[in-house]
């Protein structure tokens, strides 16, 4: 039986064996690729001494692809790639591309990582060398079902696999500093969002630009954790630009034993690939952690976009997060709810984008554009993203609000909440209780968050600087000024009295004083 923790440092261990012998930017390639080799290997030879066992057919068991949920062919089970000795790179390739031909479900998963690759790996004998070390280190790891277990429960609980591999994730993010944001956002922030669109059974979910998959696991957690419902009922559905990062989702929701995902790959603004016929498939939560003030490549196209994606208006072509917005918007079910992360400058800046942002709060009837989508406002520490040391901000947009909502948006100013740390600031569990807990009462609270109409904010021209509606100063006392007056007179006479003492003082030493 292995724990959370045996597991973690086992796959610690995977990393100290390659390093210094491969860039450590390519760490988690390598050892995702050997974690998910060994983990259908594993399962794979568990379920079919179980058939072999229930039926005493062993060509059933072992060469049927239909009996198991991923097909493991001989060129890819583990026993046969633990007794490799050279041209391993070469072998790691051909056991690949087998699972890949034998899982449709797999296909491209592992197309990022080349196992034969001189420029990663050097030449054949130290990357036979590596490698047969990587091999023999997790020969060691058994990962089948049963071997993993919750010690909080004592019972074999797989997503620990899952959980181990966020372990890893952090732990590479953080090391990658700027490049990390690329394909991870830090799970307090993840968890932060999720909690606040609070998915349930039966819902689409959406994050288009998913990264290494978090935010879609972490519905899956929330949904079975936290509100004991049943995962398999959600439909989980992704974007990703980066090949390499598109496949390590994959690889990473498969590893959490998330199996209903469909996760494409291409760049959400130029080639949305969530798409049935022709139209934009539609969700009812989106949630995102977009690249921030992103540059638009194919602007040009943008006001004829086929798919009428940027009906509020088009933003400039330095900043992408207004375009990204829109997509998210258009991607909305009429019951949908939006989380985002963005820049603070998305609240207040003009321009084009104080258009854009005018539209979404009043919407515009004549060319049936839905308004009064912005829900909530919150306002977070800065340096909690691996990205940037900038403060961040949520946006919640809803299509659906509650009738009390309507003509309102809550803003929170959570900046002060938070533990700080080396490198990075960190949200704790109790601040983004607090941070739910007054989102989901929607009521105004002294130095933290304020309810404001359309019109108050109408007023301030569509501003949503959070610093406008939630006051965090103190108030200055008010200033009795006859009194004041008073006291001064006082300290007056007062100091006219002691000089008069002193040069009476002075004088009776015989010194004469000109005044």
């Amino acid at each position: 039986m292995i724990t959370l923790g045996e597991l973690e440092a086992k796959l610690w261990g995977a990393a100290d064996i390659l390093r210094g012998a491969i860039d450590s930017s390519d760490y988690k390639n390598y050892i995702f690729g050997f974690l998910l080799l060994k983990r259908l290997s594993d399962v794979f030879e568990e379920e079919a001494e179980k058939i072999e066992q229930e039926t005493g057919d062993h060509e059933l068991a072992w060469n049927e692809p239909d009996e198991h949920r991923f097909f493991v062919p001989e060129a890819a089970r583990w026993s046969r790639l633990r007794s490799l000795t050279q041209h391993i790179g070469q072998e790691l390739n051909i056991a690949i591309a087998a699972l890949e031909d034998a899982n449709p479900k797999l296909e491209g998963i592992l197309i990022g990582i080349d196992f034969n690759n001189e420029g990663r790996l050097r030449g054949p004998k130290q990357r036979d060398e590596i490698l047969g070390k990587l091999i023999l280190h997790f020969s060691n790891l058994n990962l089948r079902n049963s071997n993993l277990i919750d010690p909080a429960s004592g019972k074999s609980e797989p997503d620990i696999l899952g959980q181990a591999c966020e372990y890893l994730l952090e732990y590479f993010a953080d090391a990658a500093g700027k490049a990390g944001s690329e394909f991870h956002t830090p799970k307090k922030v993840v968890e932060l969002l999720v909690r606040l669109l609070d998915p349930e059974e039966g819902m689409r979910i959406c994050d288009p630009t998913c990264g290494s998959g978090g935010m879609l696991i972490e519905c899956v957690y929330h949904l079975k954790k936290r509100k004991g419902g049943n995962p398999c009922n959600l439909s989980l559905f992704g974007q990703e630009s980066n090949l390499n990062t598109w496949a390590l989702a994959q690889t990473n929701i498969l590893l959490h034993d998330i199996f209903d995902f469909d996760i494409r790959q291409g760049d959400t603004l130029q080639e949305p690939a969530l798409v049935h016929k022709g139209k934009l498939m539609l969700f009812d939560i989106v949630v995102a952690n977009p690249p921030f003030n992103m540059h638009l490549r194919g602007y040009e196209r943008a006001e004829h976009d086929s798919f009428q994606r940027f009906r509020y208006g088009l933003p400039p072509t330095t900043r992408g997060d207004y375009a990204f917005i829109q997509h998210m918007v258009a991607t909305l079910n009429e019951r949908g709810r939006l989380g985002v992360i963005v820049p603070h400058g998305v609240l207040f800046r003009g321009g084009g984008e104080g258009k854009i942002r005018q539209r979404l709060l009043e919407g515009n009837p004549l060319e049936e554009l839905p308004g009064d989508l912005v829900e909530t406002v919150i306002g977070l520490a800065p340096n909690l993203l691996y990205s940037t040391g900038i403060p961040i901000a949520i946006l919640i947009l809803n299509r659906a609000k509650a009738a009390e909502r309507k003509g309102r948006v809550l803003f929170i100013d959570a900046s002060r909440e938070y533990e700080a740390g080396k490198s990075q600031n960190h949200l704790r569990d109790h601040d983004i209780d607090h941070i739910v807990a007054t989102y989901q009462t929607f009521k105004d609270e002294p130095k933290y968050a304020a309810v404001v109409s359309l019109d108050e904010i109408r007023k301030n021209d569509y501003n949503l600087n959070i610093s406008r509606y939630v006051v965090t100063t103190e108030p200055e006392p008010e200033v009795d000024l006859v009194a004041e007056l008073r006291k001064l007179r006082d300290l007056e006479k007062q100091r006219s009295q002691a000089e008069q003492e002193m040069n009476e003082y002075l004088r009776a030493l015989g010194l004469e004083l000109e005044i």
